[in-house]
């Protein structure tokens, strides 16, 4: 795994810059080559991190946890092109690969969302039953999008290219074209962003290893208004929490957070939320 400092510290408590430094590895993807509407989302990563030690506290009162209790690291950013989208996948893939091969859970920082097929493959080769768990504002079901089957607007229809879709749950989708919501209602992939719907569908997975991709879009943009393409009617922070709760007992076995666009919001309450997000998953799965 190649790799390239951070333009940041690392994330508040990690324990070094090693996989062996901890049970869960971060990694930083800071890609944005395929966006459609606005860019920046190559600053998230070091978004994430910038704000940690000042914005947020290693302690969450709402799960009574401590990232000062737990051992983690913070990889750094992954050396990627800054092309076309699909050597940057494929980079993701070999990291998370050798992430998992160490035993560690990986957290990958986006970046788009047209990293998630890489950690995702790599991923579903080590966990046959896996199970994904999409947090999103968009369907992302494009087979292709501005001539690239590789978009951030295609993400999942490439986990599809492998994953059974039974094994897929699409949750807080409100933007999408006519057939992705024909598609996900008729293969019950669409889950209401609310705990009970979502308790609901998990017990459909069994105790599947579950990789969550998570897109920061889902938040109202009157909650995070930094990403790339905000669209109204989203969740706010206590639905966030709620849903967490509901997977406090699930196998995760990894995760990514994606479309955090830092410089859109100068005021870094969008940074904030996310490395709040960030350190209540570390808890979660750590």
């Amino acid at each position: 795994m190649k790799l390239i400092p951070a333009n940041a510290a690392p994330f508040i408590g990690s324990n070094g810059n090693k996989i062996e430094h901890g049970k869960v590895a971060i990694l930083g993807v800071a890609y944005d080559g395929s966006t459609s509407f606005r860019p920046g989302t190559r600053r998230g990563p070091d978004g994430f991190r910038t704000v940690s030690e000042a914005g947020i506290e290693t302690y969450s009162p709402t799960q009574d946890r401590d990232l000062e209790d737990l051992r983690f690291s913070d990889l750094g950013n992954l050396d990627i092109p800054t092309a076309a989208p699909e050597p940057v996948v494929e980079s993701a893939y070999l990291a998370t690969q050798e992430i998992l091969a160490a035993g560690a859970l990986p957290i990958i920082l986006g970046g788009e969302h047209s990293i998630t097929p890489g950690p995702v493959r790599a991923a579903f080769e080590k966990y046959p039953d896996l199970a994904v768990i999409q947090f999103d504002a968009h369907a992302d079901l494009r087979e292709e999008w501005n001539g690239s089957k590789n978009s951030h607007a295609c993400a999942m229809r490439r986990v599809l290219d492998f994953l059974p879709s039974e094994n897929l749950l699409q949750v807080g989708i409100r933007s999408g074209t006519r057939e992705e919501f024909q598609e996900m209602r008729e293969h019950q992939r669409l889950i209401s962003p609310e705990a009970s719907a979502l308790a609901a569908a998990l017990k459909r997975l069994g105790n599947r290893p579950i990789y969550v991709t998570f897109d920061l879009d889902i938040f109202d943009p009157s909650q995070l208004p930094g990403t790339g393409t905000p669209e109204p009617g989203g969740i706010d922070w206590p639905v966030c929490e709620s849903l967490l709760k509901v997977l406090a007992d699930s196998n995760i076995i990894g995760l990514d957070l994606m479309e955090l666009a830092p410089t859109i919001d100068p005021t870094e309450a969008s940074s904030v939320l996310a490395a709040k997000l960030l350190r209540e998953w570390i808890l979660l799965i750590g």
